[in-house]
């Protein structure tokens, strides 16, 4: 069989390869591993996309949901110009859009979680001709939150009144105590003294009783001395 010599040779199989990647572009998509919540208390799901194309009506940004003890993956978001939550499902009326893929955000947001809600989410982002990339994981961990940690805003502006009304009483009284101490120790002081003079009192009688009994001495002694 013979061959037309004015047919193109076909390229190389590497250089078929590398045409397809350049044709496709260039598409990453980051999450976080980890996200921890609390109960009813809202999270955001963070993602984050680059692309080589430029930003499109046609970008897509789908997330998946699947539980903590396994099953089937669930789609709980979709959006392409507009935000497009499941009707359906775990996160039925859940959902709300919080990226902004004009500064390629792609995050969601999730209200009143609860511990049912444990489980690996997906996020997946198309912008044609990128396509193809990584699919994340991040993992959510719902808890309940301490009652410690619970501190509201009617708490907190308590805490910022009342703390200096506070410190001022404390101040006060140990100003008062300290006044109370030098009260109480001069009226001991005066008590002591007037102790002491009472005790020196009833000594003078006795010092004057002895000078008397050596002067009665010495005149028996001159009395009986005849010279």
């Amino acid at each position: 069989m013979a061959f037309s010599s004015s047919a193109a040779p076909l390229p190389p199989p590497p250089l078929l390869l590398l045409l397809a990647v350049a044709g496709a572009g260039s598409l990453e998509v980051q999450a976080e591993a980890h996200v921890r919540a609390f109960v009813g208390e809202a999270v955001v799901l963070r993602c984050w996309f680059r692309t080589s194309a430029p930003v499109t009506e046609k970008l897509t940004v789908d997330w998946t949901y699947r539980p903590l003890a396994g099953g089937a993956l669930e789609p709980i978001f979709h959006y392409q110009l507009d935000a497009y939550p499941a009707r359906e499902g775990t996160f039925r009326n859940r959902v709300s859009w919080a990226g902004d893929v004009a500064k390629h955000d792609a995050s969601i947001a999730i209200t009143d979680p609860t511990m049912e809600d444990n489980g690996t989410f997906t996020c997946s982002v198309k912008n044609p001709p990128d396509v193809q990339h990584n699919l994340p994981q991040m993992v959510l961990t719902v808890t309940h939150r301490g009652a410690s940690f619970q501190l509201t805003l009617a708490g907190l502006l308590s805490v910022l009144v009342f703390l200096p009304s506070a410190m001022v009483v404390v101040l006060l009284l140990v100003r008062m105590g300290r006044k109370s101490g030098v009260l109480n120790s001069g009226k001991k002081f005066a008590y002591q003294k007037s102790s002491i003079e009472v005790i020196d009192e009833p000594e003078r009688p006795g010092c004057v009783a002895r000078l008397a009994g050596r002067c009665l001495q010495c005149l028996d002694i001159d009395e009986e001395d005849p010279y």
